[in-house]
């Protein structure tokens, strides 16, 4: 028996990932961005999954919300290919969409961006690496 249930489209799936993305990234809940747009955290939690599919003025209601331009919810779609990059361009910039998506990867962001010294900054870094060329020598 054929399975009849429609899946979301996979550009619905990114766009609504791209919103979870720069929700959290600023900290903002669900709720409050559903009452920014007079809908419910449901309805997000919809967006975010793919589930439903994001409006043109819904999504420049968005944008403006978080802040981001309209572009940014496409950037790195599926099916989107650049003249220049290869597949190797493509999967780093998802890999630092997947790092900024995790817990970890915002926690670490958001306190790098604090630090207004910039050899302090550059200290992080080179503490970081060092740290992933010692786990890589393990």
């Amino acid at each position: 028996m054929i399975e009849n249930k429609k899946k979301p489209n996979p550009i619905d799936i990114h766009v609504g990932s791209r919103i979870r993305l720069r929700r959290t990234m600023l900290g903002m809940s669900q709720e409050k961005l559903g009452e920014s747009l007079g809908i419910t955290f449901q309805q997000i939690q919809k967006y975010e999954k793919g589930t439903n599919r994001v409006g043109a003025s819904r999504l420049q209601n968005i944008s403006s919300i978080l802040n981001v331009p309209v572009s940014f919810f496409f950037e790195d779609a599926p099916g989107e290919h650049s003249a220049a990059g290869g597949m190797a361009e493509a999967s780093s910039s998802n890999y630092v969409v997947d790092f900024l998506s995790s817990s970890e990867g915002l926690q670490l962001n958001r306190a790098f961006v604090k630090i207004s010294d910039g050899k302090v900054r550059r200290k992080v870094v080179e503490l970081v690496k060092a740290l992933a060329a010692e786990a890589d020598a393990e």
